[in-house]
C-alpha cells in the first residue's frame, strides 16, 4: 500500500530534457509546487526547449535560469525546496558534483535523487566504454553516500518509446531489424511518462529514503525477439531478423572513437548480456510497480500502440 504524502516543494535540474520534463509534468500532476533549474534562454536554444518552457509557464512550474558554476544562485533556489531531482544528461554526470556542494551548503535538503534512471550500476559490470560512464554514476552515488545526503537511487532500466525506435525503427519502411546477440536476453522497457510518476512518488515515500529502487514491472520485462513478434502482430509484417554477434559489439566497442563506442557497449550489456536481469529481487527490495500497485501501468504491448496511433519523433542518436 503506498503511503500519502504532504506536497514537497520539488526543484529539478535537467527539467526540459527527454526524461526530466516527464517528471516536471509528474511533479505538477501529483501535487507538488514545481520549479526548475535550466540555463538561460538564447538563440542557440531549440525551439521544442522553448516550447516547454512555456507549457511549464502555463501550468504553474517556476523557471530559474542559471548555471551549474553558479554556486550561490543554486543555494539560494535550494533553500526554498524540499526535494532536488536531476535529470541531467549524460555529458554532465559529473556536474553533479556541484549541485551536491550546494546541497551540502543549503542544509535543509529533505531528498535528492541524482540522475541515474539506467541500468543498476552497482550490481553489474560491463565492456569499458560502458564502464566508464557507470563509474562516473558510481562516483556519484558515493559522494552523495559520504555527504550523508538523504537519498534515493533510482534504477529504471530502459526507456521504452527510445529504445523501441532504437530497436525497431518504426518509422522506417525497411523490412529487415537488427538483433543483438542472439536476441533471447531479457530486458526492462519502461514507459517514459510512467518513470516520471515512479520518480515523484518514490522522492516523496519515506520507504525509499536512503535506498535503491527499482523499476521492473513483469509486463515490461521483454526480449527482443518477443518484442519484433508482438511489432509483427500488430504490423501484419514480417520481418528479416538480422544478427549482429556478440563479438562484432566487443570489437566495435575497441574501434569506434569515443562516444561513439559507447552505445555499442550499452546494447552489448542490455540486449547481449541481460545485465538488466541479471540480478533478483528478493523480498526486502524496493521495485516500483510492488510499491504503488494502484498505478496504472502502460505496458510495453501499448507503448507499441502508441506508435501505431501517434507515432513519436524519431529518437535521437545517443541514449546514454
Amino acid at each position: 500500500m503506498a503511503r500519502e504524502a504532504e506536497a514537497s516543494r520539488i526543484l529539478i535540474f535537467g527539467g526540459t530534457g527527454y526524461i526530466g520534463k516527464h517528471m516536471v509534468r509528474a511533479s505538477v500532476s501529483l501535487g507538488h509546487p514545481t520549479c526548475i533549474y535550466a540555463r538561460p534562454a538564447g538563440p542557440a536554444t531549440r525551439p521544442s526547449n522553448l516550447n516547454l518552457r512555456r507549457e511549464f509557464h502555463s501550468i504553474g512550474v517556476h523557471i530559474i535560469e542559471g548555471e551549474l558554476e553558479e554556486h550561490e544562485k543554486i543555494v539560494a533556489a535550494l533553500k526554498k525546496v524540499d526535494i532536488v531531482i536531476s535529470a541531467l544528461a549524460y555529458p554532465q554526470v559529473l556536474d553533479q558534483l556541484k549541485i551536491i556542494d550546494a546541497i551540502i551548503a543549503a542544509g535543509n535538503i529533505k531528498r535528492f535523487v541524482p540522475s541515474d534512471f539506467g541500468c543498476e550500476e552497482d550490481k553489474i559490470k560491463a565492456l569499458p566504454p560502458f564502464e566508464e560512464f557507470l563509474e562516473k554514476k558510481r562516483k556519484i552515488r558515493r559522494a552523495i553516500e559520504a555527504a550523508g545526503i538523504p537519498f534515493t537511487f533510482v534504477t529504471a532500466n530502459c526507456f521504452a518509446t527510445y529504445f523501441v525506435d532504437v530497436l525497431l525503427h518504426p518509422h522506417d519502411p525497411s523490412d529487415e531489424i537488427v538483433v543483438y546477440g542472439n536476441g533471447e536476453a531479457k530486458a526492462v522497457l519502461n514507459y517514459e511518462e510512467d518513470i516520471g510518476k515512479y520518480t515523484i512518488k518514490v522522492a516523496n515515500d519515506p520507504r525509499a529514503c536512503n535506498r535503491v529502487v527499482t523499476y521492473r514491472p513483469e509486463p515490461n520485462i521483454i526480449s527482443q525477439h518477443q518484442l519484433i513478434s508482438l511489432w509483427e502482430e500488430k504490423t501484419g509484417r514480417s520481418f528479416k531478423r538480422v544478427y549482429v554477434p556478440e563479438e562484432d559489439l566487443v570489437k566495435l566497442s575497441q574501434t569506434l572513437p569515443p562516444p561513439e563506442n559507447i552505445p555499442v557497449s550499452i546494447l552489448h550489456s542490455i540486449f547481449v548480456k541481460g545485465d538488466m536481469m541479471s540480478y533478483e529481487i528478493i523480498e526486502d527490495d524496493l521495485e516500483a510497480s510492488r510499491m504503488y500497485a494502484e498505478m496504472q501501468l502502460t505496458t510495453v504491448d501499448q507503448v507499441l500502440d502508441i506508435f501505431l496511433t501517434d507515432p513519436p519523433e524519431p529518437a535521437r542518436a545517443a541514449f546514454v
